[in-house]
Order: C-alpha cells, then sequence, then structure tokens
C-alpha cells in the first residue's frame, strides 16, 4: 500500500455489484461529515465505496465488498445499535471490524485500536444512514436486531 497524504495508507475501493453500488452510492451521500468529533477525511483513490474519518487512527467503511467471513461465525456476533446488527471480528492489532448482514449491501466498518475510548461508539454515527440507504434482505424496515433491542 502506498501513503496518501496524511500518511494513512490508501484504500482500495471495494468493487460491488451494480444493485449493491446503487446502495453504496446512496450511503455515500448519507454518511455523516463528523464521527464524534472526527471529520470526514476519504481515503485515495475517492469512491463511493470508501469514506474515513480523522480519528487517530482512522476510521474507515467500506460498502459493497465480498461478505465478511467473520459473519458466518456465530459467536461473532457483535452489538445491535440503533436497529441495525453488527457482525465483529478483532483486526489483530487491538481493534475491531464491524460489518452488516442484513443489507443488500455489506457495510464494513474498520475501528483501530485507540481511535475511540469505546470501540463500538462510531457505529451509532453509522446506523441511521445505512437504515436509510441500504434495504435489509428481506425488504421490510425491521430491525435487523433478532432481540428486538436496539
Amino acid at each position: 500500500m502506498v501513503a496518501s497524504w496524511s500518511g494513512e495508507p490508501d484504500v482500495a475501493p471495494p468493487t460491488p455489484s451494480a444493485q449493491a453500488a446503487q446502495y453504496c452510492r446512496a450511503l455515500d451521500a448519507k454518511l455523516p461529515g463528523e464521527v464524534l468529533g472526527h471529520p470526514r477525511k476519504d481515503p485515495s483513490p475517492a469512491s463511493p465505496y470508501t469514506a474515513a474519518w480523522a480519528s487517530s487512527p482512522r476510521t474507515v467503511l467500506t460498502c459493497g465488498g465480498d461478505r465478511p467471513d467473520y459473519l458466518n461465525d456465530t459467536l461473532r456476533k457483535g452489538p445491535c445499535v440503533d436497529e441495525v446488527g453488527w457482525g465483529m471480528s478483532e483486526d489483530g492489532r487491538g481493534g475491531y471490524f464491524f460489518a452488516t448482514g442484513l443489507r443488500l449491501a455489506y457495510v464494513e466498518v474498520h475501528v483501530p485500536a485507540g481511535a475511540y475510548p469505546n470501540y463500538a461508539d462510531p457505529l451509532s454515527s453509522f446506523s441511521p444512514a445505512i437504515r436509510a440507504a441500504v434495504p435489509r434482505i428481506d425488504g421490510t424496515a425491521d430491525s435487523d436486531c433478532l432481540d428486538g433491542n436496539s
């Protein structure tokens, strides 16, 4: 990977299907300009399928990639935040990957170690945009959360 102007590595955008690309472009337009006090500073190359925020280290969101393997592991069920269910996996460096699994495009967020006091804190910034832009696989507006908690 080549380092971008900020010293952070560039992010290769996913190559989504035509349907997922439509949802990811809509999501990109709805993503927040700031997450918990950190401004949006997208990675290079610019793409509607990647977004980043200037936490230290930065938080990166991708949309339209392949289904992460960790979503197949029921022991890796992550939090439910504002009616969006997340699977999660450690990144091997003290941070976490989170991914939606019940949506028509996979949205994955990498929260590196040290970016926030609580590793799941930024998810509440993304959930409203995901609910608005990326439909559930069953076409309903129901909660992704199996227990009904949000």
